[in-house]
């Protein structure tokens, strides 16, 4: 239950911050060309509001778990006072006169942003005066363009409101690599340093590789890097691999659709350094306590077996679930015996060593003016390997591998850890900031697709069809975000 509130706080904090600043985006340059801003909020605010508030003559109101303001609209009469109805039976309705409204009511001052924060922190909003969006009242549609209103900009003003809050996002998401760069520097594990090799999932066996083997070139290229290796194979289809095996080099193949075989396969980690099993912490109450185990005891062997890779010992203990297993380990020069009683998880209940401090890394160190460059850097290369990523999207069982909120909020860490956090932060919003540019109605790419066709026709697209594509827009996402979501609640029952 800790590790999910950790996780979940971690996933909130970040939204939050990537939408707020999304939508500054958008607010930035409504105001820059003088388009009113009717409200901004972080998070949803369905029938009332956490906190809302307001400048009016010069004072704030500020109102505390109140209900939302009604849209300023009104049904309309006719010359003898009755309300007008349309062809379809339903009341006309029309935008209620300033002067109509009573002293203190927030719609009689417009020109002020209405700031808030919702109930439900699925995201945000910034509703701008005259955009037809989910925010859009009716009767506004059925008035002439206002003045203060972005339907009556040209379309040179349009295209930098819309397109703000994208760029905000990457611009952010350079920026949080450049200080992450700063502060922590950079750490990797070059291939060549992984003196025991690399350990691959079944898919990768069955297809060429195995356990021990340290991968030399992929195409004719070297590769640096183990988290190099997935990108090569699954997003550019590179399929003729050279490795180390046994202090002799093997080349071999793989087969064209290798990509789809790894979806398929639903295997995660499908590399890893392998490295000795030395434990870093021992859970209290674990099988590993029980057994006297303590920080700094290295696994060398269990049942007789000698065994000292931790992937190899995870495996074997894996395959003695319910059962009593001994165990041998070395503790400050000695080797010394225990017995450990597994459950049905087979986890001894302790935390390894992690490979950076087993292995010799590569550690890069960036002072400020050389941070700025390299995490313009990094974000382009996030940008264009998620890129790559996204087209396994369009095939059949990519598209079963998109997750929600379950699946993001398993990226973060269980415990708290700021590198991980802003790193995973940047992550996000490059992510964002790509999606948000899909040319889908509702998204910013939409709007911005309707722009690029006023340019090329010099004719707006029908207010009435942008409404109807902003509510199929909606749809769609909406159902995409119910089928992601579907599919982490049908991998946490079934799988």
């Amino acid at each position: 239950m800790e590790t999910f509130l950790i996780r979940a706080l971690q996933l909130i904090l970040s939204l939050s911050i990537l939408v707020v600043l999304h939508e500054f985006g958008h607010f930035a340059f409504a105001r820059l060309f003088k388009v009113r801003v009717e409200k901004f909020y972080m998070f949803f605010n369905p029938n009332f509001s956490l906190i809302r508030a307001k400048k009016i003559n010069g004072h704030w109101d500020i109102k505390l778990f109140s209900k939302n303001i009604p849209a300023n609209e009104r049904p309309k009469m006719d010359a003898d006072g009755d309300v007008m109805h349309d062809s379809k039976g339903k009341p006309i309705l029309e935008q209620i006169p300033e002067a109509d409204l009573p002293e203190g009511d927030w719609r009689k001052y417009p020109d002020n942003t209405e700031w808030g924060i919702g109930w439900l922190p699925l995201g945000g909003y910034c509703k701008i005066s005259g955009m037809v969006d989910e925010t859009t009242d009716v009767t506004q549609l059925n008035d002439e363009p206002q003045v203060w209103e972005y339907r009556s900009r040209s379309v040179w003003q349009r295209l930098p409101i819309i397109i703000g809050g994208v760029l905000v996002n990457f611009i952010l998401a350079m920026v949080i690599y450049a200080a992450v760069l700063f502060t922590w520097g950079q750490d990797y594990l070059p291939l060549k340093n992984a003196k025991y090799g690399l350990h691959f999932a079944p898919i990768m066996l069955e297809n060429g590789f195995r356990n021990g083997d340290n991968i030399e070139k992929i195409d004719g290229k070297p590769v640096e890097q183990y988290s190099e290796v997935i990108e090569k194979i699954l997003f550019d289809a590179k399929r003729n691999i050279l490795v180390s095996r046994d202090g002799k080099l093997t080349e071999f193949t793989l087969p064209e659709d290798m990509a789809q075989k790894v979806l398929a396969a639903h295997q995660t980690e499908l590399v890893s350094i392998r490295i000795p099993f030395v434990i870093s912490e021992v859970t209290a109450g674990s099988p590993a306590e029980k057994a006297k185990l303590q920080a700094g005891d290295s696994i060398i062997g269990v049942n007789g077996k000698p065994l000292f890779i931790f992937q190899d010992i995870a495996a074997e203990l894996d395959a003695s679930r319910n059962t009593e297993v001994n165990l041998s380990y070395v503790r400050k020069g000695a080797v010394m015996q225990t017995k450990v009683q597994l459950d049905e998880t087979a986890k001894l209940g302790v935390m390894k060593e992690i490979s950076t401090k087993i292995l010799p890394v590569k550690h890069t160190s960036y002072g400020f003016l050389a941070s700025v460059p390299a995490g313009i850097n990094l974000g382009w290369e996030t940008l264009t390997s998620y890129v790559k990523q996204f087209k396994l999207v369009f095939t059949k069982e990519g598209s079963k591998q998109l997750g929600g909120f379950g699946s993001i909020g398993k990226m973060f860490p269980k415990t708290w850890d700021w590198e991980s956090f802003w790193r995973l932060t940047a992550l996000l919003s490059v992510i964002l900031a790509f999606m948000n540019f899909l040319p889908i109605p509702a998204l910013d790419g939409g709007y911005v697709l309707f722009l690029i066709y006023e340019m090329i026709t010099k004719k707006k697209p029908n207010e009435r069809f942008l409404e109807y594509a902003q509510t199929v827009g909606m749809m769609l996402l909406f159902g995409l975000l119910l089928y992601a979501n579907g599919n982490d609640l049908f991998k946490a029952i079934f799988r």
